[in-house]
């Protein structure tokens, strides 16, 4: 088959007659939580406010979860995907192992609830390996080994012939992580939806706010054909859209690329390891390897900067090209296979790799969820709890470290 050029995968796999419609928002309604952004964060966070009772509205200017998280590789990391030695250079070593240690409490408080709520998105324990080839990687590597033992982390180091054998690559070195997970992410989205209106949550689709004004008690947003007033917003779009462009400048913004193949061989995947881990280079930008269904290998890199709309479609064809050569060079035994899909999404990034999570001064009754820069989906998790514990007014002293800084 042709290759899909700009199509996630995970929507693509979805039977169309099984895609839930939402109503779009008419009229005036009045809540506690009005939510804006319909992906895992928006999900993660209506199922949290709709759980801890407070009713709360999801409204998404597209169809649920089939922007940004859709376009997400799948998988739940159990760390932010930052340098540990860097993030602790910044913001100090209590800073960043906490960081750390929410990150991978979030990834496996996350995986138990998709779990516990029996959402059939193909969840599978991962181990990671974080691996490493030039001798100046290797050192890299080390350093940050030295610096997340030296913080009480776990982390274990694995040597060039564990490597080979569970991945088939040639690299010197790895770091090990042991708590992650895959997933598909629309699956999971859209099952934390289900589970979020069970509860009592609305939920809204092509239904973008257009306009927000806000008092002292409360705040009024504006869709094309209702209106709402609300005690809190939750932003959770990942990044400024129009109506908070002042925030922006907190931000850089790039796009990252993904391929999948198409399902290889048997005798091909018999050469390539046991197919159990993800795999994350030292690269800048790194790339991620990670296999889907046990037959296709899906690979994401080729970061750049925002490019016109109208350069879009021939850049994702460029770097999905660019990509299946990168993953040959590691795995020669694909090359000639054909992609099944090539894609984009796009993120923002901070100064110092953490998320923005949380309220900003000029913004009262808003909180945001911005700037997840990580491979991962982890974050999603991670947001709604903290978003949830600002709202309730029970935010923990360690929230500040994700706060506008």
């Amino acid at each position: 088959m042709p290759t899909r050029y700009g199509r996630s995968p995970w929507v693509d796999w979805f039977p169309k007659s099984r895609i839930p419609s939402y109503p779009r928002h008419r009229g005036p309604l009045t809540i506690d939580v009005a939510i804006i952004g319909g992906g895992l964060t928006g999900c993660f966070t209506a199922y949290a406010c709709a759980a801890a009772g407070v009713k709360a509205a999801l409204f998404e200017a597209g169809r649920i979860g089939q922007g940004s998280s859709a376009s997400s590789a799948g998988w739940l990391a159990d760390d932010p995907g930052a340098s540990f030695a860097e993030v602790g250079r910044v913001l100090g070593l209590r800073a960043a192992r906490h960081a750390w240690r929410s990150w991978r409490r979030a990834a496996l408080d996350a995986a138990a609830l998709l779990k516990r709520l029996e959402i059939k998105c193909r969840l599978e324990p991962s181990t990671a390996l974080r691996t490493a080839t030039s001798p100046e990687e290797v050192a890299w590597l080390k350093r940050e080994q030295k610096a997340r033992k030296a913080a009480g982390l776990d982390t274990a180091a694995v040597s060039a012939r564990v490597i080979a054998e569970e991945t088939a690559l040639m690299a010197s070195a790895a770091l090990r992580s042991r708590d992650g997970a895959t997933l598909d992410p629309y699956r999971a989205a859209l099952g934390l939806t289900s589970a979020a209106l069970a509860r009592g949550a609305v939920v809204f689709e092509q239904s973008p706010v257009l306009k927000i004004t806000f008092t002292r008690r409360t705040a009024d947003l504006f869709t094309g054909e209702g209106t709402i007033r609300a005690r809190r917003i939750i932003v959770a779009t990942g990044m400024p859209t129009p109506l908070f462009k002042a925030l922006a400048r907190h931000f850089w913004f790039h796009r990252t690329y993904r391929a999948l193949t198409e399902p290889l061989p048997a005798r091909v995947r018999r050469q390539l390891g046991v197919r159990a881990a993800v795999i994350r280079d030292v690269n800048r930008p790194p790339h991620l390897v990670r296999w889907v269904d046990g037959e296709r290998l899906l690979i994401a890199g080729a970061d750049g900067g925002l490019l016109p709309e109208r350069l879009r479609e021939k850049t994702i064809v460029q770097r999905t090209g660019q990509l299946m050569y990168e993953l040959s060079t590691m795995y020669p035994e694909i090359s000639g296979t054909v992609p099944s899909h090539g894609w984009d999404a796009a993120y923002a990034r901070t100064a110092d790799g953490l998320p923005v999570i949380g309220p900003h001064r000029n913004f009262p009754h808003h909180l945001f969820a911005f700037g997840d820069a990580s491979p991962g989906v982890t974050g999603s998790y991670l947001a709604s709890r903290i978003l949830l514990r600002h709202h309730l007014g029970e935010a923990e002293a360690a929230d500040d470290l994700f706060g506008f800084r």
